[in-house]
């Protein structure tokens, strides 16, 4: 079984992540197969409300090589699956201060369902990305240093 456990990098490196959440995700039978997989592409992903819910988009999940013509669209509209309290607390925050809801892990539990790992972030200034690029190369290198 390939990586079901996957990180969405750049949203470490472009935003401050305030909260994080564990939510569902409603998929078809074609795009489970593909995540097991690992055809993933969360990069560019983001979350938004529609209604009372939250969906995920922009996330691609590459079609599925032997689903035929029940195959998926890669970049659907995907739905979150949260309590309504957790939806109304992320509501709440969102709109008071302007913040953000992004997906920053996705992965299949125990039980073989999809997960997503979504965050509320803070977007980062230019000044903060050249810390987080100070911090993981003095990282690296104080890791360099141990190992010899």
């Amino acid at each position: 079984m390939a990586n079901t456990n996957v990180v969405n990098k750049k949203a470490y490196f472009e935003f401050e992540i305030l909260d994080t959440y564990t939510a569902g995700i409603v998929l078809t039978g074609t795009e489970i197969k593909s995540i097991r997989l690992g055809k993933i592409q969360m990069s560019d992903a983001f979350c938004a409300f529609q209604g009372t819910e939250i969906v995920l988009r922009n996330m691609h999940i590459n079609e599925y090589e032997f689903g035929s013509y029940f195959n998926h669209e890669p970049k659907r509209q995907r739905t979150l699956l949260l309590h309504k309290k957790e939806i109304k607390k992320i509501g709440a925050k969102v709109k008071e201060k302007g913040l953000t809801i992004i997906p920053l892990k996705l992965f299949i539990n125990d039980r073989g369902f999809a997960k997503v790992e979504i965050g509320i972030a803070k977007g980062k200034k230019l000044f903060d990305k050249r810390d987080s690029i100070k911090e993981k190369d003095s990282k690296r290198d104080l890791d360099r240093r141990h190992s010899d």
